[in-house]
């Protein structure tokens, strides 16, 4: 398996986005991986390879407009910014890399963006989504608030320095609409029915973001069939807190989605 060892761009919306595919070994779908509201490319470690190399699927993994080297953040976050990018970016990257019909894997905000992508029309061949939101809960903005303290008390700037051009906008353009008022009724609920694909949504018990309500909402109302997995002693990275479990889990989800 051949994965790029220098990063790539592709202009998306006028915006340069940073970008790594890994090659397929097997026939199938492009796996996609969308990150968290903080993440990058070198924040998922090595999970997108380890599922691209057991299913031997190709794969690619990207950073949003603000985030890893793509470029910096001008202007901050809309209230609708997750909608931007599934129903925007996400489509016009897919497009411009010739990509179709991916199994999405999404992270956090990147899960939200997968689930509005699957309930606009688009028809990925399955998605994953860990520790994804559906609704804003207390326990959200708690963490989010929580986590502009450290930003402005702890090392947390040094170490996103390691990851993003800019840390300072990139912590801010995403911290800044969450603990937004406005943001307060943000709810894509309306969404899942319309998702007709194979979903496993996954969440750890401890996640300082988010409760097994934002499951239990995918599972009640999701168009389609949905596959649960919910972790003891596991915070807001499962693939990383349970990354056995984890990986077990979405190469067999991949595979069933792969029809293997």
């Amino acid at each position: 398996m051949a994965a790029s060892n220098s990063t790539a761009f592709v202009s998306v919306r006028g915006h340069q986005l940073e970008y790594q595919r890994i090659d397929a070994t097997a026939d199938g779908p492009t796996l996609v991986f969308l990150h968290e509201g903080l993440g990058s490319i070198g924040q998922w470690r090595d999970f997108p390879a380890r599922i691209a190399q057991e299913t031997g699927l190709a794969a690619l993994v990207y950073a949003r407009h603000g985030y890893g080297q793509s470029d910096v953040l001008q202007q901050p976050f809309g209230v609708d910014f997750m909608h931007r990018e599934a129903l925007e970016s996400l489509p016009e990257l897919l497009r411009a890399l010739d990509i179709g019909r991916p199994i999405l894997i999404g992270h956090s905000d990147g899960a939200s963006i997968a689930l509005i992508y699957a309930g606009s029309g688009y028809a990925p061949r399955g998605l994953v989504v860990l520790a994804p939101h559906v609704f804003v809960e207390d326990i959200s903005i708690e963490g989010i608030a929580a986590a502009k303290q450290a930003f402005e008390t702890t090392d947390l700037p040094q170490k996103l320095a390691r990851y993003h051009r800019d840390p300072a906008k990139t912590f801010y353009g995403w911290n800044d609409v969450w603990l937004a008022p406005a943001f307060r009724g943000w709810n894509i609920e309306r969404y899942l029915p319309a998702i007709r694909c194979p979903l496993l949504a996954i969440q750890g018990d401890g996640d300082e973001y988010g409760s097994m309500a934002q499951l239990d909402a995918i599972a009640r109302q999701a168009g389609g069939p949905v596959e649960l997995l919910k972790l003891e002693h596991c915070g807001h990275s499962p693939h990383k807190d349970q990354s056995e479990k984890v990986t077990r889990a979405v190469v067999g989800f991949v595979n069933r989605c792969s029809g293997r």
